[in-house]
């Protein structure tokens, strides 16, 4: 049975966020995620399934949520993220990231840039200063307001989802509120 907590979205989707789909979606849907987690690249090929089913009925939010302390380099990879973000490549990186996760190295991250063709003077020096670990760390903050403590973390419409992460449960949940 899916669940639905009272738990809301702090804050709601803005465009400081990164979204696929359209933004005029009725349905909203924002994964906490995390780099390094297995279960979170599930949660993605599950998105993905989500967002072909769902067409422009449905708009996409991740935002990050490392857990440093259970597994290696999630800080920096979703630093890389959104440097490469501020290029306007955020959701290359975001797939790349993901495609490659057991590899989450700052050398790899360098060769991901690379490889989404970001401009590799700035992200290395984004990098180097760690430009963007306030943006990092504002999701974690945001995540931690919202109830969320573990990735990955759903929520469809502001409220939080508890349900199991799978297509066809999800799939049914968000034609529910669409």
């Amino acid at each position: 049975m899916t669940t639905v907590a009272s738990t809301l979205l702090t804050p709601p989707v803005t465009t400081r966020d990164h979204i696929r789909g359209s933004a005029s979606a009725p349905v909203t849907v924002v994964l906490y995620g995390d780099y390094a987690c297995p279960q979170c690249n599930q949660a993605r090929s599950v998105v993905k399934q989500l967002l072909a089913a769902f067409g422009d009925q449905l708009r996409y939010t991740f935002r990050n949520y490392p857990r440093s302390s259970l597994r290696p380099n999630p800080d920096h990879a979703a630093e890389a993220a959104e440097a490469a973000g501020a290029q306007n490549r955020f959701w290359e990186m975001h797939d790349l990231l993901y495609d490659h996760q057991p590899a989450l190295s700052d050398k790899h991250l360098k060769l991901y840039g690379t490889r989404v063709g970001l401009d590799m003077e700035r992200f290395n020096h984004d990098m180097m200063l760690h430009t963007f670990a306030l943006r990092v760390h504002e999701d974690v903050l945001s995540a931690n307001q919202s109830g969320v403590s573990t990735t990955p973390s759903f929520f469809i419409n502001d409220s939080r989802y508890l349900g199991p992460c799978d297509f066809a449960t999800l799939h049914s949940r968000i034609k529910q509120v669409a």
